[in-house]
């Protein structure tokens, strides 16, 4: 036998249990959603991106808080961009997507309570800390100044004098 043939038959062997599965790995996950970002506050837009075997046909993605939306065929995926509405109640909601083959995917959403801050944090000393006296700053930055000049004009002097 030459040394061509094992070779051959080493690399047919490799290949045969490849095609003779019935579904690749590959293949069962070509069917998902996706919710970006997972986490988001009430009120905020969320965009969905979906894949069915055929993403050339719409699907319809039912999510507790966002209702029934439809995924349109753009970049090679199903995409739809919503808005959370603002009186969605905290909590995990889940979001199914289902293809038009009868296929389904799930995936879940994150919704957080919309809070907003009422003042910056407490990190201390600064201007905006309580208690602080805004004039007294002010007097101290100009007399910090107005030494300076002195100082500045004593040093032109002397060169001169010199």
């Amino acid at each position: 036998m030459r040394p061509i043939v094992p070779a051959a038959l080493a690399t047919l062997a490799l290949a045969v249990p490849v095609v003779l599965l019935p579904e690749s790995p590959a293949l069962a996950a070509a069917v998902f959603v996706e919710v970006i970002p997972s986490t988001v506050r009430a009120g905020d837009p969320v965009g969905i991106r979906a894949s069915c075997d055929d993403n050339l046909t719409a699907a319809k993605v039912t999510a507790g808080p966002l209702g029934v939306v439809a995924v349109a065929p753009r970049y090679g995926f199903l995409t739809a961009t919503v808005r959370v509405p603002a009186t969605t109640d905290p909590g995990d909601y889940s979001v199914e997507l289902r293809c038009p083959d009868g296929k389904t995917a799930k995936t879940t959403v994150h919704v957080l309570a919309m809070v907003e801050p009422v003042r910056g944090p407490a990190t201390g000393g600064g201007g905006t800390a309580p208690g602080t006296s805004p004039p007294m700053l002010i007097g101290g930055g100009a007399a910090a100044l107005a030494a300076g000049i002195l100082v500045g004009v004593a040093a032109l002097r002397r060169r001169r004098v010199s």
